[in-house]
């Protein structure tokens, strides 16, 4: 039997993989690099008029999507400095929901976060392409998630640009 794809997880949960190997690791550096190239396709994709779309009913909308990615990956590099240069530094949440709703979320063009995310993702993918293996395992505690490590980081936030590039490509369908 085939199950429908759960519109909220068009690239399924995210999963934490321990057997990390250095071309696994590669692999999500790489997703980091190449995720403002494949954000601008999947936003092209797009026409005007659906931008304003959510990819599910009680979703998000297309530009609330990438505010959020631009938001998230903002704390993300923050979170990867602080593991990378405190000792077992706790990281902020934030209320990811709430801020999709605030009205630069809602009214801005997603080109504002698209430019964000570029030079964002460039500093991110030049910081953990130098990384050697002790630095992926240095640790961080997360409130929401227990303790975790730069490798746990690295593979949620590919997993993260991933998942997100599956909701737009959603409403570029619709």
């Amino acid at each position: 039997m085939i199950r429908a794809m759960d519109p909220r997880y068009p690239t399924g949960r995210f999963t934490y993989d321990p057997e990390t190997t250095p071309a696994k690791r590669a692999a999500w550096v790489a997703a980091i690099g190449s995720f403002p190239t494949e954000l601008r396709a999947a936003l092209e994709a797009i026409p005007a008029d659906r931008i304003d779309t959510p990819y599910r009913e009680g979703g998000w909308t297309g530009r609330q999507v990438v505010h959020h990615v631009a938001d998230s990956h903002i704390n993300a590099y923050v979170r990867f400095r602080l593991a990378l240069t405190e000792s077992g530094p706790v990281v902020k949440p934030y209320e990811e929901s709430v801020w999709a709703e605030l009205p630069d979320a809602k009214t801005e063009p997603p080109s504002v976060s698209a430019a964000i995310l570029e030079g964002l993702h460039r500093r991110l993918y030049v910081l953990l392409a130098s990384l050697g293996p002790d630095d992926f395992a240095r640790p961080a505690l997360h409130p929401q998630h227990g303790a975790i490590t730069v490798d746990w980081l690295l593979q949620m936030y590919a997993w993260h640009g991933r998942h997100h590039l599956g909701h737009l490509r959603m409403i570029a369908k619709v």
